[in-house]
């Protein structure tokens, strides 16, 4: 390689870079905002180095579903289990680092709005919300024996982390805070 194509290599955008500004540009447009050229702006580079990388947009956004998958199961869940604690403990870890995380939170609310309108990222989607299910079902199940009951409280429990984001609603002298702790002290205790 010539010194020039050396250099120009060094300084090529890196993938991942790309994938990380198109999940703020989803998170922040849904997927209508995930433009190559406005990207490559905000990166301040060409957008000739995304041609480096993808194909085209599609394969842009099938990356970046790949890394909202990866890291709001499979690293939730290794996190998860890498920290410990008891079942309740996990449970309550598992929706803090989902579902009140400044990052995965809003690409997450996003994922779910696109989800509505495009068939494939809907079945993504359930693909994560049933491995959320599934690692809910398994901890609820170690302080609970009633199937039928477990399958409601996880039910219960993953409602409540999606949709306390969608309540615009007052609490009557309480914080949300306090509001949704007891909220989750209901469905975790028997």
């Amino acid at each position: 390689m010539s010194e020039v194509g050396h250099i120009v290599g060094a300084t090529r955008t890196p993938r991942d870079r790309w994938v990380e500004e198109g999940l703020r540009a989803l998170a922040g447009g849904g997927p209508d905002a995930v433009r190559v050229e406005a990207l490559a702006k905000r990166l301040g580079v060409t957008k000739g180095g995304f041609y480096g990388h993808f194909d085209d947009r599609d394969a842009l956004l099938e990356a970046m579903l790949d890394t909202w998958e990866r890291e709001s199961t499979d690293e939730v869940i290794e996190r998860v289990e890498r920290e410990g604690g008891d079942p309740k403990t996990k449970i309550r870890r598992s929706g803090m680092l989902t579902f009140s995380s400044d990052r995965l939170l809003p690409i997450d609310l996003a994922v779910r709005d696109w989800a509505r309108h495009d068939e494939a990222v809907a079945e993504r989607l359930r693909r994560v919300d049933s491995r959320r299910m599934a690692l809910l079902r398994e901890m609820i199940g170690t302080f609970c024996s009633d199937p039928d009951e477990v399958e409601a409280r996880s039910l219960l429990a993953f409602c409540l982390a999606i949709g306390q984001h969608s309540l615009a609603t007052d609490h009557e002298g309480r914080t949300r805070t306090e509001v949704l702790g007891r909220a989750a002290d209901l469905i975790l205790n028997l």
